[in-house]
C-alpha cells in the first residue's frame, strides 16, 4: 500500500454477548454478560451487538437484556476507551417495542430468506417479515435510532437447502429501497463460499445506496468463514459480524456451531492491509477469561497461538 493510499476501514461489529452466548450450554448471568461487553469495549471495540429482544423460554440465554444494558451503561463511563455504540437484535415487533424502551441506539431486525427456516424461527413467512422489515425501517427512523436489517439464511438452510443469490438480492433490492443504515448477509449455518459471497455482496453493493453499509456475518462451521469473510471485503463490504473467541450458534439451526473469532479475524484483516481499530492482545486476554466464565475451550486460535511477531 503506498504512503498516499488511505488505510481501508472495515468496522468489526462483536455478535459474542449475544450470537455467540445464545447456543451455550452454559447460561451466564446477565451481571457476567454486561462484564463481557465492557471488557470488549476496553479492547478497542467499537460496534457491540450486546442483547437480544427474544422471549425468555425461547432463547433463555439471552434473559434479562433490559438488565444487561443498564450494567453496562454504569460501567462504560470507566472505560478509558472511547464507549462503543450498543446494538441489540429483534426479530418481531414486540421485540422492537423493547428495544426502544430499553434505549437501544441501533436495532437489528433479522429475517430468514428461506420458508422453512422463517417458519421454523419466526412463526412467519418470507413475505410477511419482508413486509415488516420496511415497516420496522420506518419506525426507527421516526423513533431516530440506527436500524439494521440482517437476512438470515442468505447462503444455505437446514430445512431448505441451498438458496440462489438471485433470490437474496431479490429480497435485498427491497430492503435497499427503504435504505437501512446496514444491509447484513449472514450465513446462519456455516455453508457459504466464497463465489456465493462474492456474488451476493458484490450485488449488493451495486445497488449504490447512499448510507446503507453492507455487511455480512460469518459462522465457520465448516471452516469456510474467513475465506467468505477476505471474499466479502474483496467485494465491498465495509461491516462484519465476529465473535470473541469464536463462540456461536444458533439455537433453532442443527449443527450451526461457531461463529469467525473476533480476534483472528482482526488478525486476518490487519495482515491484509485493513483498519480494524481492534487491539488484539487485550482481545486474547478476552477470550481467555471467557474461557473461564464458560468451562471450555473456545474454537478461537489466536489467543492459544498469540500474535506475530509476540
Amino acid at each position: 500500500m503506498s504512503a498516499t493510499q488511505p488505510t481501508r476501514t472495515v468496522q468489526i461489529v462483536e455478535v459474542g454477548p449475544r450470537d455467540g452466548l445464545q447456543n451455550e450450554a452454559r447460561h451466564l448471568s446477565p451481571g457476567v454478560r454486561a462484564e463481557l461487553v465492557v471488557r470488549l469495549a476496553g479492547a478497542g471495540v467499537r460496534q457491540i451487538e450486546a442483547v437480544s429482544f427474544v422471549h425468555p423460554l425461547r432463547v433463555p440465554q439471552m434473559a434479562g437484556a433490559e438488565e444487561v444494558l443498564g450494567t453496562v451503561r454504569a460501567a462504560l463511563p470507566h472505560v478509558p476507551e472511547q464507549p462503543p455504540a450498543l446494538l441489540g437484535l429483534v426479530l418481531n415487533e414486540k421485540g422492537f417495542e423493547r428495544a426502544l424502551a430499553a434505549g437501544v441506539p441501533h436495532v437489528r431486525y433479522a429475517f430468514p430468506v428461506t420458508e422453512g427456516f422463517a417458519r421454523a424461527n419466526q412463526n412467519a413467512g418470507v413475505a410477511e417479515s419482508v413486509e415488516l422489515a420496511l415497516h420496522l425501517v420506518g419506525r426507527a427512523r421516526a423513533a431516530g435510532v440506527k436500524v439494521g436489517v440482517v437476512l438470515a439464511t442468505s447462503f444455505g438452510c437446514p430445512f431448505d437447502g441451498r438458496v440462489a443469490p438471485t433470490s437474496v438480492l431479490h429480497i435485498a433490492e427491497q430492503m435497499a429501497a427503504v435504505a437501512p443504515d446496514e444491509l447484513v448477509f449472514a450465513d446462519t449455518i456455516g455453508v457459504g463460499s466464497p463465489a456465493a459471497v462474492r456474488e451476493i455482496v458484490g450485488g449488493a453493493v451495486r445497488f449504490g445506496v447512499p448510507g446503507m453499509g453492507i455487511g455480512a456475518h460469518f459462522h465457520n462451521t465448516r471452516n469456510t468463514g474467513y475465506a467468505n469473510a477476505v471474499a466479502a471485503v474483496e467485494s465491498g463490504a465495509v461491516i462484519l459480524d465476529a465473535s470473541v473467541g469464536g463462540i456461536g450458534g444458533c439455537p433453532f439451526a442443527p449443527r450451526a456451531t461457531g461463529n469467525v473469532a473476533t480476534e483472528d479475524l482482526g488478525y486476518l484483516l490487519r495482515e491484509m492491509g485493513l483498519s480494524t481499530g481492534l487491539n488484539l492482545e487485550a482481545l486474547t486476554d478476552v477470550s481467555r477469561w471467557l474461557e473461564t466464565q464458560l468451562g471450555r475451550e473456545l474454537p478461537g486460535m489466536l489467543y492459544k497461538a498469540g500474535d506475530f511477531p509476540a
